[in-house]
């Protein structure tokens, strides 16, 4: 008891010093006690904005069990059949095929009040074959999908009304680890629901929910039926659209997601535009570059992606760009990792030029491109007849347990992995059966030969390797 009764009184603290810096930051409008005393609120900048925050509920065919009953049990609630729900808790329902009428509810942004545009997730409209806009000021109205973009989990409505509100867009980019955030969305299927807390983290990839992600990650309470909802700062604007939750009990644990609006912006502007998603592609296969790559390339860079391999015909190849290229920037927007790069990109289209700050070797340069398109890479091979296996740890401690062969590639000779054990040091740095070995320490392997006398060398603290497997590419470092 006495654990809750301080938790409480720290709760209340940190809400207090959070309006307070509200209020000394914004200088907003106090509201007052029955004794005439100031008192901090967020209640002014709400009142502007919680209107162009609406619900949505979505009504179209389905045969997802998620959407039954359990017997004798009666309906299930609504906030069961939230994608969100079904995607992140497994939530067990009988099994029933047969088509139903699916009810999903969720919520969405008013980012343009003269033309009525909305924006929600992908998710929550999916399979729709009615779309309906509940207004705060309870107006219902039947919207029109303008389109969606599942790769980013973004759609775009349109509804025709008068006397809409809207929420002006902020700067993602600028969005700092600490800033306030505000969720507003309608959890559950409850009336209009809003929860503070801070920007948790930036820039959060590789969950396995969506194909472009570039998360914002919050401690704002965000619940079933804030699907679609908005992420706002202490000024009403716009910096996220929620999107999902991580929990492992289906309750709300401070882990949530939201899409930077700079990226919804970028897609919902080609959607207006198009009607369609166009991806913009380099022709690259990229990485992470990270300190280990750094020290066994022997350069001062401490972000970037990349390039393991650069795909024939592709814009990339068109421009010039090399495998072992680290690029750091595009278009004067700083690249940290491998999925900035991909967003970027994937977030242009076709035709649209972009400069690419890249160091290459000790040397640092420009590159232009036009985005484009690519070709997959063909990696057939062929063993050279009768080749000559070496045991991989007369070439380094770290190769124990892979032997190599000479092969002929489309492009040349080369030299195969042709195979690895489980468990050896070779295993562990990242070796499979099958990879080929195309560069080390960014100098050219044709054979055995090669990585005896140009690159292997024990004295030599980390090296790289550059390998293609299948139709893909990445380097992995030998320490």
């Amino acid at each position: 008891m006495k654990r809750r009764y301080f938790t409480s009184i720290t709760h209340a603290l940190s809400s207090l010093l959070f309006l307070s810096l509200f209020l000394t930051d914004l200088q907003a409008l106090p509201t007052y006690d029955s004794q005439n005393k100031a008192l901090p609120t967020l209640a002014p900048m709400l009142e502007k904005v919680t209107p162009a925050v609406v619900n949505i509920s979505a009504k179209g065919s389905s045969s997802s069990p998620h959407s039954s009953s359990h017997k004798g049990q009666g309906q299930l609630p609504d906030f069961f059949n939230d994608p969100m729900f079904k995607r992140f808790f497994k939530f067990d329902t009988p099994q029933q095929p047969q088509q139903q009428q699916a009810h999903a509810l969720g919520s969405g942004v008013i980012v343009n009040a003269e033309k009525g545009y909305i924006l929600t997730n992908n998710h929550v409209i999916d399979g729709a074959t009615k779309i309906l806009v509940t207004l705060k000021d309870g107006r219902k109205i039947v919207a029109e999908l303008i389109g969606t973009d599942p790769q980013t989990d973004i759609a775009v409505l349109k509804i025709n009304s008068s006397n809409l509100s809207e929420i002006k867009f902020s700067n993602s980019d600028q969005l700092r680890v600490g800033d306030f955030a505000l969720a507003i969305g309608h959890p559950f299927g409850l009336d209009q629901t809003v929860t503070s807390g801070i920007v948790s983290g930036l820039g959060r990839s590789g969950l396995g929910i969506e194909g472009y992600e570039d998360f914002i990650q919050t401690d704002a309470s965000i619940n079933l039926g804030n699907s679609g909802g908005a992420l706002i700062n202490l000024h009403g604007e716009l910096i996220g659209i929620n999107t999902a939750i991580f929990s492992r009990s289906g309750g709300n644990i401070g882990i949530g997601f939201a899409i930077p609006v700079n990226m919804a912006k970028s897609v919902m502007d080609q959607l207006i535009k198009h009607g369609t998603i166009q991806r913009g592609l380099l022709g690259v296969q990229i990485q992470d570059f990270t300190p280990e790559l750094a020290s066994a390339f022997n350069v001062d860079v401490t972000h970037g992606a990349i390039v393991a391999q650069v795909v024939p015909e592709s814009a990339a190849s068109y421009a010039g760009v090399k495998a072992g290229d680290i690029i750091v920037a595009v278009n004067n927007r700083t690249i940290n990792n491998s999925s900035a790069l991909r967003n970027y990109i994937g977030l242009r289209r076709p035709g649209e030029q972009a400069r690419l700050k890249i160091i290459r070797g000790k040397k640092t340069m420009e590159i232009k491109a036009t985005i484009g398109g690519e070709k997959l890479l063909s990696s057939t091979t062929h063993k050279v007849p009768d080749p000559k296996h070496f045991d991989g740890q007369q070439l380094h401690p770290s190769l124990k347990g892979a032997h190599f062969a000479s092969i002929v590639k489309k492009q040349g000779m080369g030299v195969e992995v042709t195979s690895v054990k489980k468990g050896s040091p070779a295993w562990q740095v990242g070796l499979r059966s099958g990879d080929i070995i195309v560069t080390i320490n960014r100098k050219s392997v044709n054979s055995i030969s090669d990585i005896k006398k140009q690159a292997v060398k024990k004295h030599q603290q980390s090296i790289a390797l550059n390998i293609h497997r299948g139709r893909s590419a990445l380097f992995l470092v030998l320490n």
